[in-house]
């Protein structure tokens, strides 16, 4: 038999991996799924969004790309996944700093530190990608049923009473201004917004007016 026909009865060749284990130490569920999403983050860091590969990701979990196709169809599924495994999400709560302030602050800096261990080029590329996603509805959601709106209510209640402010003469879109720059700033930059702009916007453009 030549080496053709050799080739064609042989089975495929496979990723080296999960194969190569005994069949009572390969790994399922929740342990396989664990270490690929541990295996993408590491190599989204090491590499970069536009450098990784499916590939890559299967060699550094010691599985095949299979495992990883059957449950991720595609390389921005398998990342938005390690994302949310590895990155803190955002904190969404209203801070109670005793400073109207540093509470506004506190907030806009609790949704964009999460976007900074992201990094700027992941950032981009997910939001050129990944259309219909998660994080593109967490952004464009009505204002009745956005966190970040609901939390700046909060905010602005609690320096009410401490007399900094009058919420009766704040109108709803002064309100929702902060978290509305800060979607601008994502959305247009499609990087995460700096501690500098922040504070632009709480400084120069949103204190101003609720202090009027």
């Amino acid at each position: 038999m030549d080496q053709t026909q050799n080739d064609l009865l042989s089975p495929p060749e496979q990723s080296k991996g999960e194969e190569d284990q005994p069949k009572g130490a390969r790994r399922r569920g929740d342990v396989l799924e664990n270490a690929i999403l541990q295996a993408a983050w590491e190599e989204l860091e090491e590499v970069g969004y536009a450098q990784l590969t499916m590939e890559n990701i299967a060699v550094r979990a010691k599985t095949n790309k299979t495992a990883i196709y059957r449950r991720w169809p595609n390389k921005v599924k398998i990342v938005v996944a390690a994302i949310v495994k590895h990155v803190p999400q955002p904190d969404i709560f209203a801070p109670a700093t005793g400073d109207l302030r540093k509470d506004v602050i506190n907030l806009l800096q609790g949704i964009s530190k999460p976007m900074q261990k992201i990094g700027a080029e992941t950032m981009h590329a997910l939001m050129v990608e990944y259309h219909g996603n998660d994080l593109s509805s967490q952004l464009m959601r009505p204002k009745t049923e956005d966190k970040l709106n609901i939390a700046m209510k909060n905010i602005l209640k609690n320096a009410q009473k401490r007399g900094e402010v009058r919420l009766e003469q704040i109108n709803e879109r002064v309100i929702s201004l902060p978290a509305d720059l800060l979607r601008y700033e994502i959305l247009t930059t499609h990087e995460p917004v700096s501690d500098s702009t922040i504070l632009e916007i709480v400084d120069d453009i949103f204190l101003p007016l609720v202090r009027q």
